[in-house]
């Protein structure tokens, strides 16, 4: 019976959004309470149980999704992300012009949401496609797959980071671990899957507004650009690396700890770049101040969904529903990084937001840990690659694609949609092989 439950509230999840276009945040918190109170909480728990969700959701997170955003903002407007760019395109050279727009991609990505960073790069893809002749899709297919898999993949973005807290995962682990997985999923996906899309014409939209172009004197440059963007991944990867090699009393791992925890790392990279693309840049800290407080406001309704997510994993926690589906799931010879991986991929088909299908399928897959003794790190990863699975005409990202690539719905499927259900196969297939030798 409490699995039929389940199974009943993730069908009114996706009613309530697909259907009824209810917002993200509103119907993961009415099912939530809804689920509660059918397993036979008191009503009065339910709601304790949903606001305790919330609470430790958004406590372990909100510090890192606030300092993440800020330190987007501080590379994109500055000009840093477009000199990383340009500089690693010149560096390549045209035979090797997909690989740059791979690495491009991967470092404007990791501290940066998907969107921001599409919106951000796709005007240098029209440049570079415009400039070598090379067709639209050679170019910019491999620049989306490598965002994507940051997105999908890698702390400290949203998904990934709030899967890694539910789940109890070292986030430095989970970051190395995820760019091991990372390379043949963006490979496949890139350069491999362009070779068959020669059939396809995309072109600029026309008169579509695109961001701001910097030229070459109001850009960073780009040492400083490059050490600003990947300092808090140096510094993660640092910790880990601390934490291998040092003994627990060793003072270099307990202050390589510190400053590797995610927040912390995000934090002094905000200082960093505050310094190295603000004030050095000739800005004051009133106008560093002023973007930093609107680049806010951009994550909100984001927070306010995760917080929906922890909610329903808590009711599932609370409710009993863990623990019956931990007795259950200990005897199943299917992987249980399989299961994570198939419940999400199921979420995103159905309501296109991969933040939201990551979330979900935390709180249902969460039991599966203790009972299996599965690699927490390996599950994020799983749960992260399913939620990347075959997005189409009810993910904003595919308007997007569609639109700025100019192509029809049946092109963008063959195209887009495609590109990223080889991300998230290629990603489960990475993370197996991964679990087989560690």
């Amino acid at each position: 019976m409490p699995l039929l439950l389940v199974a009943a509230a993730v069908l009114a999840l996706l009613i309530l959004m697909i259907f009824l276009r209810l917002n993200a945040f509103l119907a993961l918190i009415l099912v939530a309470l809804c689920l509660g109170i059918a397993e036979g909480m008191p009503v009065k728990e339910a709601i304790t149980s949903v606001q305790n969700g919330i609470g430790s959701t958004l406590g372990s997170i909100a510090l890192i999704l606030g300092f993440g955003s800020m330190l987007g903002s501080l590379i994109s407007d500055s000009g840093a992300a477009q000199r990383i760019s340009l500089s690693l395109i010149q560096k390549f050279g045209l035979r090797h012009i997909q690989w740059a727009m791979i690495l491009t991609g991967f470092l404007v990505g990791l501290p940066m949401f998907y969107n921001a960073g599409f919106v951000l790069l796709i005007p240098l893809v029209f440049s570079v496609a415009a400039s070598t002749g090379l067709p639209l899709l050679y170019v910019g297919i491999p620049m989306a797959a490598s965002l994507s898999v940051t997105h999908g993949y890698l702390p400290p973005h949203p998904g990934p980071t709030s899967i890694a807290v539910i789940y109890k995962a070292d986030m430095g682990l989970t970051l190395v671990y995820g760019l091991i997985v990372a390379v043949p999923a963006i490979i496949v996906a890139g350069p491999i899957f362009t070779r068959f899309l020669s059939k396809f014409k995309a072109s600029p939209p026309a008169g579509l507004a695109a961001p701001r172009i910097f030229t070459d004197e109001e850009m960073p440059g780009y040492g400083v650009s490059l050490f600003t963007a990947i300092f808090p991944v140096l510094l993660m990867a640092l910790a880990t690396l601390a934490n291998a090699l040092l003994p627990a009393e060793s003072v270099l791992r307990q202050t390589l700890d510190f400053v590797g925890d995610p927040a912390i790392a995000l934090l002094l990279s905000v200082f960093v770049a505050t310094y190295t693309l603000g004030i050095k840049r000739g800005r004051n800290m009133e106008q560093i101040m002023q973007l930093l407080s609107g680049s806010i406001s951009s994550i909100a309704m984001i927070m306010l969904i995760i917080g929906g997510g922890g909610a329903l994993k808590q009711v599932l926690v609370d409710s009993g529903v863990g623990t019956y589906i931990a007795s259950h799931v200990k005897d199943m010879a299917l992987s249980p990084l399989v299961l994570a991986w198939s419940v999400a991929a199921l979420l995103r088909v159905c309501l296109g937001s991969a933040t939201v299908a990551a979330i979900t399928t935390a709180g249902i897959a969460l039991p599966m840990i203790e009972a299996t003794g599965v690699s927490p790190e390996l599950m994020v990863l799983a749960t992260g690659a399913g939620s990347l699975m075959f997005s189409h005409v009810n993910d904003p990202g595919f308007w997007m694609f569609k639109e700025y690539f100019s192509l029809n719905i049946p092109d963008t499927i063959a195209t887009w949609s495609i590109m990223e259900t080889l991300v998230s196969v290629i990603g489960l297939l990475g993370v197996l092989a991964l679990n087989l030798v560690i």
